[in-house]
């Protein structure tokens, strides 16, 4: 994961980090949640590595981070953070939230397709009907960022990236408020989002057309174009 670590260390998560797992009174929904994230099977291309939590967001946290490799290229990157309050939190509606970052880096006829951004965003929240990872109260951004190189550096072909920030609240169990939800159907459907930034194949295009999820012809690399 030491690619991975070096893509996100400039501090894009603007997130101080800490052990954020908590001790032994670690409420038993947060250590459910752990331990379904722990413990889930996801995509062969996704690589998944705990690393130190965020302090100070919520009493307690969870980290990951992910790097999305194929034929030992890497084509995108992120991280997942699983917060708790057990006190519940106004601006959640609930007791935990998701909190991600996600990269990619894209080919240069996608950077200017007008709808990029809200198809990626669709590919999040599609992604969450497909798995059936019930949440709510999504809000985040997704932002295009282009290089353009000069002097020395002016042999560097022009690059653009590809930035997701997103948060949503995983809706917890309407029989037993405040323990865990599916976390691991939400995990799944992070893994998705990332392969299809990094232009791997999305899920079976029937179950994506039943989630609502707009879907692009496949490109070698970087997030499908819709042209």
């Amino acid at each position: 994961m030491a690619a991975a670590s070096g893509h996100l260390a400039d501090g894009t998560m603007d997130f101080p980090e800490g052990e954020g797992e908590g001790t032994s009174d670690t409420p038993p929904a947060f250590r459910q949640g752990i331990e379904a994230l722990r413990t889930a099977r996801v995509r062969p291309e996704v690589q998944l590595e705990p690393i130190r939590a965020p302090r100070r967001l919520a009493p307690y946290a969870y980290a990951l981070e992910a790097l999305v490799e194929d034929a030992d290229e890497e084509l995108a990157d992120g991280r997942l953070v699983l917060l708790h309050d057990p006190d519940g939190h106004e601006a959640w509606q609930g007791h935990f939230r998701m909190v991600t970052i996600v990269r990619a880096e894209l080919e240069a006829e996608m950077a200017a397709d007008p709808l990029l951004p809200e198809v990626c965003w669709s590919w999040l929240t599609g992604a969450l009907d497909l798995r059936g990872a019930a949440y709510g109260e999504p809000s985040g951004t997704v932002t295009r960022a282009a290089s353009h190189y000069f002097g020395g550096m002016a042999d560097h072909e022009p690059s653009t990236k590809i930035e997701i920030r997103a948060s949503w609240t995983p809706r917890e169990s309407p029989t037993a408020p405040g323990m865990a939800a599916d976390f691991a159907a939400h995990l799944a459907a992070w893994c998705e989002l990332l392969c299809q930034c990094a232009g791997l194949p999305p899920a079976p295009a029937e179950s994506l057309a039943e989630a609502g999820v707009v879907t692009l012809p496949q490109r070698r690399r970087g997030p499908q174009s819709s042209r």
